[in-house]
This record gives C-alpha cells, sequence and structure tokens, in this order.
C-alpha cells in the first residue's frame, strides 16, 4: 500500500523510471478489484425470432421458389387445355376418343424426338438405345398409355369428386417409390406439405359438391374406381422413370422413346378399341381445330414436364399441378356454365401453400450402398442452388455468434495477462 504514494512523489521529482512503475500499478489495482471476465450475453427471444424470420423469408422468396411456381402452373395451364377441350369435344360433338387423341400427341414426340436419336452419331443415337434398353422401354411405353387411358375412360364409370380424389392416389406412392428407386429422403416439413396439398384438393372437391358439379352417380362406381385408382399408380411409375432417365441420361431420349414404342402401342389399343368410334365422327373444321389443340398442349406438356422434374422432382412437379383442375373450373364457368364458388379460391390458396412448402426444403438423397442401375454424378438434392443458398444463410446467422464468442475469449485472455502483471 506504500507503493502508490511513492510513485506520486517520484513523478513529481521527473524520476524516469515513474511512469513505467505507475502503470503497472494502475492497470494491476483494477484488475485485482474487478469481477471475473462475463461469459457472452444470451441471445435474446426478439433477436432468435427475428433471425427465424429473415430465414423463413429469403427460403420462401427465393428466385428458385418462384421459379418452380411458375415452370408448375405453365403445366397446370397445359393439362387444364387437355382437358378443356376434351370435354368439349365430349359436350359439344359427342366425340370420346382418347386414345386417338393420345396416339397424335405420341406420333409428334415420334416426329420430334425420336428422329433426332435416328440422325445421331454418337452411342447414344436410337439404334444404340434400342440394343441396349429396348424392353425396358416397351415396358415404359406400355406404363404411360394406359395411364392415360386409365383416367380418361374411368370418367365412363364413376363421378368427377371420386375421379379428383383417388387421383391424389398417385402422390404416396410416387414418394414411395421414390424412396426405394430415387433414393430420395423427406422431412417432416414434406409430409406436412403433402398433407396441406391434399387439403386443398378435398375443399376443391367439396365445392364441386356444393356446385352439383358430381355428374350424378357413375354406371359402375367400383369400376370406375379402380381405373382411377390404376391409372394414379400408373403415372407415378411413369414419372418416377421419367426423373431417373432426365437427370441421370437424357430428356431427348426419354421423350423419343416414350414417342417410338407409345405410337405403336397406342396404335394397337386404337384399332382395337376406339375404331367404330372413330368411324363416327362427324369431321368438321372445328372438330379438327379441338383436335389439333389437344396435341399441342399435350405435346407442349410431355416436353416441357422433363425440364421441370430435372430441377425439381416428380413430386413437387405432381404437387404443382393439382391446380389444374382448378384452372380448367375457372375455363368452365364461361365454357360449360359452371358455377362458381369462394370455395374454389380457397382451395387454390391451400394447394400453393402446400407446394411452396414443399418446394422450400430440398430433399436429400440416400447412398446407394448396393446397386445394379449406374448412377450418374448427382450432388444428392432435388435442388442444388437452394441448398447453397440455405447454407450461406446458415453460415450468414451463426458467423456473428463466432465472432462474438471469439472476441469474448480474446478479452479474458487479455484481462488475465494484466492480472498476472
Amino acid at each position: 500500500m506504500e507503493g502508490l504514494p511513492t510513485t506520486s512523489l517520484e513523478l513529481k521529482n521527473g524520476n524516469p523510471a515513474a511512469p513505467a512503475v505507475a502503470a503497472t500499478a494502475a492497470v494491476a489495482a483494477p484488475s485485482a478489484s474487478s469481477p471475473p471476465p462475463s461469459t457472452p450475453a444470451a441471445v435474446s427471444p426478439r433477436s432468435l425470432r427475428s433471425s427465424f424470420l429473415t430465414r423463413v423469408r429469403d427460403k420462401l422468396c427465393s428466385w428458385h421458389i418462384v421459379k418452380t411456381l411458375f415452370l408448375g402452373q405453365i403445366l397446370s395451364l397445359f393439362i387444364c387445355g387437355t382437358a378443356v377441350t376434351s370435354q368439349y369435344l365430349a359436350d359439344k360433338y359427342q366425340v370420346n376418343t382418347p386414345m386417338l387423341q393420345s396416339f397424335i400427341n405420341y406420333c409428334l414426340l415420334f416426329l420430334m424426338y425420336t428422329m433426332i436419336l435416328a440422325f445421331r452419331k454418337d452411342d447414344d443415337n436410337l439404334w444404340q438405345i434400342l440394343r441396349r434398353k429396348w424392353w425396358k422401354y416397351i415396358l415404359l411405353g406400355l406404363v404411360d398409355v394406359e395411364a392415360n387411358y386409365s383416367i380418361v375412360k374411368a370418367y365412363q364409370y364413376t363421378t368427377l369428386t371420386s375421379v379428383q380424389l383417388l387421383d391424389c392416389f398417385g402422390i404416396p406412392v410416387l414418394m414411395a417409390l421414390s424412396w426405394f428407386i430415387l433414393r430420395a429422403r423427406y422431412k417432416l416439413i414434406h409430409f406436412i406439405a403433402v398433407a396441406v396439398c391434399l387439403l386443398g384438393v378435398g375443399t376443391m372437391v367439396g365445392a364441386d359438391v356444393l356446385a352439383e358439379r358430381h355428374n350424378g352417380e357413375g354406371t359402375d362406381v367400383v369400376i370406375g374406381d379402380v381405373l382411377v385408382l390404376l391409372g394414379a399408380s400408373l403415372y407415378a411409375i411413369s414419372n418416377v422413370s421419367e426423373e431417373y432417365i432426365v437427370k441421370n441420361l437424357s430428356r431427348v431420349e426419354f421423350l423419343g422413346m416414350v414417342g417410338l414404342f407409345g405410337t405403336i402401342i397406342s396404335g394397337l389399343q386404337l384399332a382395337i378399341v376406339e375404331h367404330k368410334d372413330i368411324a363416327s365422327i362427324q369431321w368438321n373444321w372445328k372438330v379438327v381445330l379441338l383436335f389439333l389443340a389437344f396435341a399441342l398442349c399435350m405435346f407442349g406438356l410431355y416436353s416441357f414436364m422433363p425440364v421441370v422434374i430435372k430441377v425439381t422432382s416428380a413430386t413437387s412437379v405432381n404437387l404443382g399441378i393439382l391446380t389444374a383442375d382448378l384452372y380448367s373450373l375457372f375455363f368452365g364457368l364461361f365454357l360449360f356454365d359452371y358455377k362458381f364458388s369462394a370455395l374454389y379460391i380457397l382451395s387454390f390458396a391451400v394447394i400453393m401453400v402446400g407446394f411452396i412448402m414443399y418446394c422450400s426444403t430440398p430433399t436429400r438423397s440416400a447412398e446407394a450402398v448396393s446397386s445394379s442401375l449406374p448412377l450418374g454424378s448427382s450432388t444428392g438434392f432435388d435442388n442444388l442452388a437452394l441448398k447453397i443458398e440455405e447454407n450461406h444463410l446458415n453460415v450468414s446467422i451463426v458467423s456473428p455468434t463466432q465472432h462474438s464468442k471469439e472476441g469474448s475469449q480474446t478479452e479474458e485472455a487479455l484481462d488475465t495477462k494484466l492480472t498476472v502483471l
């Protein structure tokens, strides 16, 4: 305790050694009386809530979500075009030839994409593909043709309500097939999103019942319901196969082979089951125009869907096109005198919410332990861009905490050194 007065006296007398001693004493004194270094302050609930809301906003308002939403609705509009033209042909001209309409689409695919494969010079040309995988594409073509035929045929036996509800059966089948074949791994948010989308479909069906659009009782409901379930399952198989081929091989190969074998199979089936219906058609320019419009919409759907599947997944595409029935209903207000219900708007909003929820989080791909299928190089995510954004966002949120922790450790070390001095 005597050191402090002496130091003051030496400072007054101009002792050159005094400043160093005084500085040491001045620093050591507060260090001795100061409390131990404090731990980093806990993050307040308000800042946690703000960080969470920021992450949610950045994920839901990303370019990926907007792009996926836009692409999905283009597919829905193509499907709407096929539904409206088919119904117009049936109601106004008594034309019910689903196989003929599909046959025209497969012919367009053949003329476009199969010809591209035929004129290729590399190992991925038509002849090499047929030599290696002809039987696989025959099965794929058969599945695709019968999926289209089963759903359309079901309308003759069951009600519109049953078709709309049971057609959703394809989504869980698709997710199960993606789990085992594509090695997709889902999170809780994906199952919640699918449930929300199906709730939107239920709202739409309820609106149909209230608007008396259930179209009677059907001639044989059991056969119609079985056809819907069969068609939905076949669509799921076709979509999973499409996703695998598009992401690991090429879009042109898928469309070219489906065009080739779809034309052959649908042509044979057309000659067997629809030759009488085709002979009874009263052809005129309006009927031809409707057939052409249907074929162009279906061709656009087949050509564009692999593009969307490649940047998302087959499951997200099937969730996105649930709005196609709603677009058809909106057109039906003007063309077929449908009754409007506010529940249609509500169902559209619910389906969109579920679709955005599903696309907001990428699904992971499990490592294939043993598989006979040649897996292509993949990042393991349906959307790599979304995952990069998510990682960047996590870094931006964690980094300030890490910097604060490192700063606290530096201050603690400095206080320790000063105390020793």
